[in-house]
């Protein structure tokens, strides 16, 4: 059977590369050609999957990629895994989405069966996606949410282990996705619509975001109150029931935390109800790079334009490549629009501000918002005043 896959980004490409192990044919569209190119020589960078897998898989003809839409053609299940980012008003931006119908709808001639794992509020794949298609198509599908969770950089969860939920719009559509997911998931947890799949998405990560902006309130309290923040939590997490522990750190990256909770925060004004601490919980995060550079500042009593800053980690989290919506760029443009000299250093990183990583040097500041396995330690040492945000270095400056 063949299978499509709209998004080769790391969450449709791990969806795919798993659903082709499994044994279907996978066409993997993307409508970025660069992309293509790159996964058509068995080039991969999703911090997930290897280049010899993808290799095999295009050798067999398992995996095609593709950014021919008229590839999906044959396809009896397309999987939505697009983007769904913020605009630059921070609210949510569904285009994405709205395009992979488009595809969907003037590429497909006959009934099939539509997934989206793409992450969106309660009520987009009924009102939106299932609405759009027929608009387009006169066609009706087979439709399904399953929304991603893949953490990149677990060594533990995977695509694979990681309960898989779905919703459908009808008893059809939920048995249809459940068959599929069973073929390479684990676990599968059939939830009663598509709404309570789409909702419990944006609740886990919301819930993450709640609590990593009490955690960085809680440092600058116990920094004021010359306080290991660190410590701290250690001993709250001694009490075996009722606490789970959360570290703070420069705020919050990728493409779940900091963006899930705000469409959650949508739908809710949408049916008028206020969403205060998902918005407190957004407002402190989205600050502490503005805290950290200020107390950076603070260290050197107000004075640093004659120093020379070096940004260490500008991913969004430890051990990955992806930068998207990370703390570490609004920490590098606010010194920056002080006109402070500042550079960055991540070997996981080849190109980020237009500009390449930098080595270690004559720097006079160090901040650290990421601390990667692969940085070294000891020549960190070689920078006078370092930051860490992260907590990780005894010697260093701690949040």
């Amino acid at each position: 059977m063949k299978v499509g896959v709209i998004g080769q980004g790391y969450v449709g490409l791990s969806l795919a590369i798993s659903a082709a192990k499994a044994g279907y044919t996978v066409i993997g569209y993307d409508s970025n050609a660069n992309l293509v190119n790159q996964l058509e020589t068995g080039v991969i960078k999703n911090n997930i999957d290897s280049d010899k897998v993808l290799l095999d898989l295009i050798t067999n003809e398992k995996y095609l990629p593709t950014n021919n839409p008229k590839d999906l053609a044959l396809c009896k299940i397309i999987v939505i895994a697009v983007p769904t980012p913020l605009d630059e008003k921070r609210n949510p931006d569904i285009s994405f989405i709205y395009q992979a119908c488009k595809v969907i709808a003037e590429n497909i001639t006959s009934e099939i069966l539509v997934v989206n794992e793409s992450t969106s509020y309660p009520g987009t794949l009924r009102n939106i996606i299932s609405k759009r298609i027929f608009e387009l198509s006169s066609i009706e599908h087979l439709y399904a949410s399953s929304p991603e969770r893949i953490d990149p950089g677990n060594n533990v969860w995977n695509l694979n282990n990681t309960p898989r939920l779905i919703g459908g719009l009808n008893e059809i559509s939920l048995k249809a996705a459940a068959d599929f997911y069973s073929a390479f998931a684990d676990e599968i947890i059939l939830v009663s619509s598509a709404e309570v799949a789409e909702m419990a998405k944006l609740v886990e990560n919301s819930f993450r975001q709640i609590n990593i902006a009490f955690v960085n309130e809680l440092s600058q309290i116990s920094r004021a109150m010359n306080l290991n923040i660190y410590e701290i939590l250690e001993a709250s997490a001694t009490k075996p029931f009722g606490f789970m522990k959360f570290l703070p750190g420069p705020g919050v990256g990728g493409h779940c935390i900091p963006i899930d909770p705000t469409y959650l925060a949508h739908k809710a004004k949408e049916v008028g109800v206020p969403s205060k601490f998902i918005e407190t919980a957004n407002e402190i995060n989205l600050n502490m790079p503005k805290y950290i550079v200020s107390e950076v500042i603070k260290s050197f009593k107000g004075n640093i334009a004659d120093k020379k800053v070096l940004i260490i980690g500008v991913t969004y989290k430890k051990n990955v490549n992806d930068t998207r919506e990370s703390p570490a760029e609004i920490i590098y443009q606010l010194f920056k629009s002080r006109n402070i000299s500042v550079d960055w250093h991540d070997p996981l990183v080849e190109e980020w501000q237009n500009s390449k990583s930098s080595d270690f040097g004559n720097y006079d500041i160090g901040v650290v918002a990421v601390l990667h396995d692969a940085i070294n330690r000891e020549r960190l040492k070689e920078i006078p005043f370092v930051f860490d945000c992260t907590g990780e270095l005894d010697w260093a400056f701690k949040l």
